[in-house]
């Protein structure tokens, strides 16, 4: 018979996991250096925010945001922006497959291509694409010949333009998802006789949905403030091509209440997409 008293009888094995402790952060004895810089940083941030919320036309809100020109801004910037996601998900998932479950040569430079957009400056991208699709463009000049199709400064311009620069972040969600999930499931799959691609629909897919509904809010978020493409590659036609950052910036020549509350609406949903993420992101364990 084991005696309480002895060290580690109470105790007994161990099983399971262990759990974490959350990391404490001390408040005492913050440097000086370290406290100025950090202030001064979070005021600069939120100096901008805070004046746009106190300039905001409150009173007039309502019909600033119920005029024809801010509607047609703002149903144009929904629909081109859930078509770009569209597009980003057909093409950037199976993208994203690719970069993390099969091996090729050159993989590392089609990765640093992929996420090229994420870095380069829009207006450059827009003359990218007026230089691949425009008339007399690389292939938009085919496109023109033989079906009579002329992309840029349309509606449709507005959606490849978004997807462009939207895309990016899909793919690196749904890659590093990918990456994190098990590919034995997969490979399990595939050993009771499951095509690649049925292993993939009916297996995957499911492990990596959190990841794709992640990169799939983020490519919506991004479409919908994109500004230096659209205007390059498909223009400033209100109702066609002038989606809400458009309106916003000529808003701002003739009707700063309404730049104002376009703005608002365009800072309404970055916030919803930070709460929408912050379980996945922005947590610490």
């Amino acid at each position: 018979m084991t005696s309480p008293d002895k060290p580690g009888a109470a105790a007994g094995p161990r099983t399971g996991r262990s759990r974490r402790r959350p990391v404490r952060t001390s408040r005492r004895g913050i440097p000086l250096p370290l406290l100025v810089p950090g202030v001064v940083a979070l005021a600069f941030l939120l100096l901008p925010l805070l004046a746009l919320l106190l300039r905001a036309p409150w009173r007039s809100l309502p019909d600033q945001l119920t005029s024809t020109e801010v509607w047609q801004a703002l149903q144009l910037s929904l629909v081109t922006a859930t078509a770009a996601t569209a597009v980003s998900l057909v093409l950037g998932v199976p993208l994203a497959w690719l970069l993390a479950r099969t091996e090729f040569p050159g993989r590392g430079l089609v990765r640093a291509l992929v996420t090229l957009p994420l870095v380069l400056p829009p207006v450059v991208g827009g003359v990218a694409l007026l230089l691949a699709l425009g008339r007399n463009g690389v292939v938009g000049q085919w496109l023109d010949a033989w079906f009579g199709i002329t992309l840029p400064f349309t509606t449709t311009g507005v959606v490849i333009a978004e997807a462009f620069v939207a895309m990016p972040f899909l793919v690196i969600s749904v890659e590093g998802t990918l990456r994190a999930a098990d590919p034995r499931f997969e490979e399990a799959a595939t050993t009771l006789g499951a095509s690649r691609f049925t292993a993939f629909r009916r297996v995957t897919l499911p492990l990596i949905a959190p990841g794709i509904a992640a990169g799939a809010v983020l490519a919506w978020a991004r479409a919908l403030g994109e500004f230096g493409a659209t205007i390059t590659f498909a223009g400033n036609f209100p109702g066609r091509t002038q989606t809400m950052p458009l309106a916003v910036y000529l808003a701002l020549q003739n009707d700063p209440e309404a730049a104002i509350a376009l703005s608002l609406i365009l800072l309404a949903v970055s916030i919803a997409v930070l709460a929408g993420l912050r379980d996945r992101w922005m947590t610490t364990s």
